[in-house]
């Protein structure tokens, strides 16, 4: 999937499931990149979380299709990075999370790993920063990468990530989507207007082209609602953006945000693939078709 000289275009969808079904059901011809999620840090720099069973698979089923794993680590888990903040300020635990990381990395063939700490805050974001610099040379000294998931553009969350970061990374996440929703319903959380600004924000703090990921959602809010859920109640939902107080990217969209992340970015991902339907109405079949024709 070369383009001119640049990156290829790289399509990265997120996995989070307790189903091993699911990983069978994945169109694994239409990514690059999946993230299994989430090894779940502890304060002490241990790893939790991890099902070694649907991880195996996905490996296994990824690699055989060409198809790149990484492990997410950390994700929301209600706004609470206490277990961050300890183990990346204390040298000792920092240096068993990065140990524990590099070996989970080995035992299941994984290709690398997604840091998804929401959010460093300003107290912390020194020791984060130091976290990704020792991190991103542990992988690439055994031949893996580094990604990292961001918030969406500026706020309090997303303001104190330093551009020296851009450095020790292969690829930004940007998580355009869940933007000061409204939760009674009815307020477009993942706009095209929100994808738009979202990369021009983090290009102009300095990450490179290729490595800015514009992120995508496969459901609606609110209330939060897979998208393969909207198209079991009506399929022609695949082509608008709303069900009543409900707000999504149906593929219309996708494929104009497909087209965005090509012009400007080095790819698109997705949260989360499980959510997505497998006909024709399928949104990572739309993200596929679009890319295909811009390359």
């Amino acid at each position: 999937m070369g383009r001119n000289g640049q990156s290829d275009f790289q399509v990265i969808g997120y996995l989070y499931t307790g189903e091993s079904s699911e990983v069978d059901r994945i169109q694994y011809d239409k990514l690059t990149h999946v993230n299994y999620s989430f090894a779940i840090p502890a304060a002490d720099g241990g790893l939790t979380g991890v099902d070694e069973t649907i991880l195996a698979r996905l490996v296994e089923k990824a690699h055989a299709s060409g198809v790149k794993v990484g492990v997410a680590v950390g994700g929301w888990n209600d706004g609470d990075t206490s277990n961050f903040e300890a183990l990346a300020a204390s040298p000792t635990a920092r240096n068993r999370f990065i140990a524990n990381l590099v070996a989970l990395t080995d035992r299941f063939n994984v290709d690398g790993i997604d840091m998804d700490w929401e959010y460093p805050k300003l107290e912390s974001v020194q020791d984060f920063t130091i976290l990704m610099r020792d991190l991103s040379a542990a992988l690439r000294a055994k031949g893996k990468s580094l990604t990292l998931a961001v918030i969406a553009k500026d706020d309090q969350h997303g303001q104190f990530i330093r551009a020296e970061v851009f450095g020790y990374i292969d690829f930004l996440n940007i998580m355009a989507y869940d933007w000061h929703y409204d939760r009674d319903g009815g307020v477009p959380h993942s706009s095209y207007e929100l994808a738009e600004e979202s990369l021009d924000y983090w290009l102009q703090r300095g990450c490179p082209k290729e490595k800015a990921i514009l992120g995508v959602p496969f459901y609606g809010r609110t209330p939060p609602t897979k998208y393969k859920e909207l198209i079991a109640k009506d399929p022609a939902a695949a082509g608008v953006d709303a069900q009543g107080p409900v707000y999504y990217n149906g593929q219309p969209t996708m494929r104009r945000k497909t087209e965005l992340a090509y012009r400007k970015g080095g790819g698109i991902m997705f949260w989360e693939i499980s959510q997505d339907t497998a006909d024709g109405t399928s949104l990572l079949g739309a993200i596929h078709e679009k890319a295909q024709s811009l390359l």
